[in-house]
C-alpha cells in the first residue's frame, strides 16, 4: 500500500499505516474527519472517551435513521463506534512511536493528514434453512495517518 498525501518535507513527518483493519469503513471514515487537524494528545483523548462512550462522533454523512445525541456541535447525529475508535488509537499510537525513534517531540505533534478507505471484503456465508446461503461478509478498512510536528 502507499500513501495517498505526499508530504513536502520528510524529516518533520511521521507516518504508520493499518491494512485490513477488520472495522467499519464508515466509522473509521467518521472518525477520520472528525480528529483531521488536531492535536495528537486531544485526539488520543477524544478516540479514549468515545471507547468509554462518554463523547459521541457526530456523523455527517452516514447519518440516516441515527438518534441524537448531546454534546455534539453542528451535527445531530452520532454513534459511539468503539472498536474503530479503539483501532484508529493503536495506529495513532504506532505513529507516535515511529515519531520518538525519528527523534520528533511527542507534544508538539499534529495529525497533518489521516484517512480511511475500504479494504477487500472478506466473503463469508451463513447456513440458511432449506439448503440456501446467505452472504455474511466481512468488510476492512485501509488507515493511514502521518504526523507533523509544528
Amino acid at each position: 500500500m502507499d500513501y495517498s498525501f505526499k508530504p513536502k518535507d520528510e524529516a518533520k513527518i511521521t507516518k504508520a499505516i493499518g491494512s485490513e483493519i477488520r472495522v467499519s469503513p464508515k466509522f473509521s471514515a467518521e472518525i477520520c474527519r472528525e480528529i483531521r487537524g488536531k492535536k495528537l494528545d486531544k485526539a488520543k483523548e477524544f478516540l479514549q472517551d468515545v471507547i468509554a462512550m462518554k463523547k459521541a462522533v457526530a456523523l455527517k454523512r452516514y447519518k440516516k435513521g441515527v438518534a441524537h445525541r448531546k454534546g455534539l456541535k453542528k451535527a445531530y447525529a452520532g454513534r459511539y463506534p468503539v472498536k474503530a475508535a479503539s483501532r484508529i488509537l493503536k495506529v495513532l499510537n504506532a505513529a507516535q512511536a515511529n515519531a520518538e525513534y525519528k527523534g520528533l517531540s511527542a507534544e508538539k505533534l499534529y495529525i497533518k493528514h489521516i484517512a480511511a478507505q475500504r479494504g477487500r471484503i472478506i466473503r463469508g456465508i451463513l447456513p440458511r434453512a432449506f439448503g440456501k446461503a446467505s452472504a455474511h461478509n466481512t468488510p476492512t478498512s485501509n488507515i493511514e495517518v502521518m504526523l507533523e510536528e509544528r
